[in-house]
This record gives structure tokens, sequence and C-alpha cells, in this order.
């Protein structure tokens, strides 16, 4: 990784090294890296509370499943989210982290139908310390592959860690492979 802030607006993968815990199987999209730590949400974990329940107004924006998502395990009382801006113009209430991916001002007006492709409500974020994700990708319990729009809204959130695995060019492709319980095989 040559500087601190490649990182921003790409995917970590979480590694079959994670063996347990919240980033089992995870996918992260990158919303901050740099000398301070690094700040990320889980992006195929959706949860079984509706977004109808949390914030009525926004359920008609967001896009299938239309559910929370858990983000990570810090702040899980909190609620963010992000928007991919349905062309370059900035959409009202939309902060950009990269490209057309950007974070969604929830206690804002709502935006105008047709603004926004997709977008996600998060419960909670990943964190990390200064230099602590920089020791996890070098024990190999990560891979920082880039992002692609779509990974962030994918209709299928829960087949994502395999998807982004096969579309690598090297062998970790045959990581989709893996069995979820590495005993029973």
């Amino acid at each position: 990784m040559g500087t601190m802030d490649t990182m921003r607006g790409r995917l970590l993968v979480a590694t079959p090294a994670i063996e347990s815990g919240p980033f089992l199987r995870s996918v992260v999209f990158m919303l901050d890296h740099d000398a301070d730590g690094a700040l990320g949400v889980i992006v195929n974990r959706p949860l079984d509370s509706d977004v109808d329940d949390v914030l009525p107004d926004w359920a008609r924006l967001v896009n299938a499943p239309v559910c929370l998502f858990d983000g990570g395990p810090v702040a899980m009382d909190s609620a963010l989210a992000l928007g991919v801006i349905a062309d370059v113009a900035p959409a009202t209430g939309w902060r950009q982290m990269a490209g057309r991916v950007g974070l969604v001002d929830l206690e804002g007006p709502l935006p105008r139908d047709g603004q926004f492709v997709g977008l996600r409500v998060f419960a909670g974020y990943a964190g990390w310390e200064p230099g602590q994700l920089e020791d996890e990708l070098a024990e190999g319990a990560w891979l920082c592959v880039d992002a692609l729009d779509a990974d962030l809204v994918s209709p299928q959130p829960e087949t994502l860690w395999r998807e982004v695995l096969r579309r690598q060019d090297d062998d970790v492709r045959f990581w989709t492979t893996f069995p979820d319980d590495p005993s029973t095989n």
C-alpha cells in the first residue's frame, strides 16, 4: 500500500483467517483511513429490522432489501447512510466519500426522487485505531480490493463476500470454496 489514504473508497474483504466474530466473511466499504485510524461499514450484513421501523420517511428511498444493515460493532445505536448518486452532480445532503458514493445526512431534508441509484442505512460502523488495520492486513486477515458501486447496493448482500472474491485475478478466488466450518470438511 502506497499512502495512508489509498483504502478510502475500497473494500476490505475478510479472509478465512478471521474465523469468528462480527467480521467473519465480511465485506467492509472504507469511508476513511488516515493517521488517526480507519472507518468503514460492513455492506453484506442485513439485519431483521426494517428501515421503516426506525426511519419511516427514508424507507421508500432505500433499495432492496429494505432493511437496516449491521455496519459494524461500534456505535450500534447510531445510524448512517451511504448513497450512490445517479450522476456526478452532488445530491442535497450528500458528502462524497469516493466516486459516486457518499454519506447521506439522515437528519436533513429527504432527497428528491432520482437523486440516488442506491441507498443503504447502517446501524453502527467498523473502526480501527491508528496502525491496527495495517497490522491486521500484514497478518493476512483482510484483502483490500477495488469497490464497485453495485457492491454497496447489491440486492443479494449475503452472496457479496463470494462475488467480490470471485472477480479477483489471483488465487484468492479459491477462498469462495472454503467451507463455512472447516472442522466439518
